[in-house]
């Protein structure tokens, strides 16, 4: 069976971004191939963070996985920082991975061109990615397209430490690019973020929902309501595909093009196909935030489990460069 990895920030409770983006997927993934799910917080501290903030992020993120799904009876969840061969891979990695191609990266060249001072850890950042995921030897990948070019690294890096060490011993990971397109926020100007302040929580109420929905950007040329529109370039829109059902999607375009809806009316739609999905998610977050040791356990029981694999890897892989 194939085997899969895939890392998440713990950047607290899950947002429609990213559950769409990845974490809807992974709960389909899970029923039909071995998956291994993890929270990423050392890929967290490469930025200005507090403590207790990332302590208190990643317990959230946690929780709103399994609410969302993600069960820890067909496949393993844990955090990064509790399996110490994560680090331990990637340094080895480091031996063989160019810093022309670590420099290329376009996320690298993007978030230093901010910074005064760039740490080393941004610059290795996808060296720990690429360990992350061939330490568990995975073949696959599901990753959004703005991570395509960190997994093509890493199966350069599994190429090169294969060739120079003659071996056939880790897989070049393939992408499983999610059907799901990059999901807009409301602004309607960047990819969907919680520090931009453009975002949805999965957890967030009724009310919540529907007070961020209502000034979310539409079609600019929906100035009044007997403007018809382009549903293509509307974020509401590919909401509802994401969210609404065949005929609802249909009749969306329908209203849209003909000016027979205005935005608010759609938007409220959208809302009540929202309300569909998440009511059930909010439901289960209650009952685990009712009993945090089972997330503790949970967690616990995946990291052994995730360490059982690593470690094993590990020895093959010291034993192979004659190490110790």
């Amino acid at each position: 069976m194939s085997r899969v990895f895939s890392g998440i920030q713990p950047s607290g409770e899950l947002h429609i971004g990213n559950y769409l983006g990845a974490v809807k997927n992974w709960v389909e993934l899970q029923s039909r191939l071995e998956c291994i799910y993890c929270i990423v917080d050392y890929h967290a501290i490469t930025g200005t963070y507090e403590p207790a903030d990332l302590k208190r992020r990643t317990r959230d993120m946690a929780l709103s996985l399994l609410a969302a799904g993600v069960d820890p009876e067909k496949c393993t969840l844990f955090v990064q920082s509790m399996v110490p061969e994560h680090t331990e891979l990637a340094w080895i990695f480091n031996t063989v991975t160019p810093l022309g191609e670590l420099e290329r990266q376009t996320q690298f060249k993007d978030k230093a061109s901010r910074q005064e001072s760039v740490p080393a850890g941004l610059l290795n950042y996808p060296v720990l990615q690429a360990a992350d995921i061939l330490l568990y030897k995975a073949d696959q990948v599901p990753v959004g397209e703005d991570q395509v070019q960190h997994l093509e690294l890493s199966r350069e890096i599994a190429r090169r430490w294969n060739q120079k060490f003659g071996v056939d011993f880790f897989p070049e990971p393939k992408a499983l690019l999610t059907a799901t397109r990059r999901i807009m926020g409301l602004d309607g100007q960047s990819k969907m973020s919680k520090s931009m302040g453009n975002a949805i929580g999965i957890l967030e109420s009724k009310d919540a929902i529907w007070a961020k929905l209502r000034p979310a950007v539409t079609d600019p040329a929906r100035v009044r309501k007997t403007d018809p529109g382009t549903p293509e370039v509307c974020g509401i829109y590919h909401l509802h595909k994401a969210f609404s059902d065949a005929p609802t999607v249909a009749n969306v375009v329908k209203q849209c093009t003909t000016a027979g809806w205005g935005c608010i009316d759609c938007k409220q739609v959208l809302a009540a196909s929202i309300e569909r999905e998440f009511a059930p998610i909010r439901e289960r977050a209650k009952e685990f935030e009712a009993k945090p040791k089972l997330v503790t356990d949970i967690l616990a029981d995946g990291a052994a489990r995730a360490h059982t694999i690593a470690s094993e890897t590990l020895r093959q892989v010291k034993e192979i460069m004659g190490l110790s």
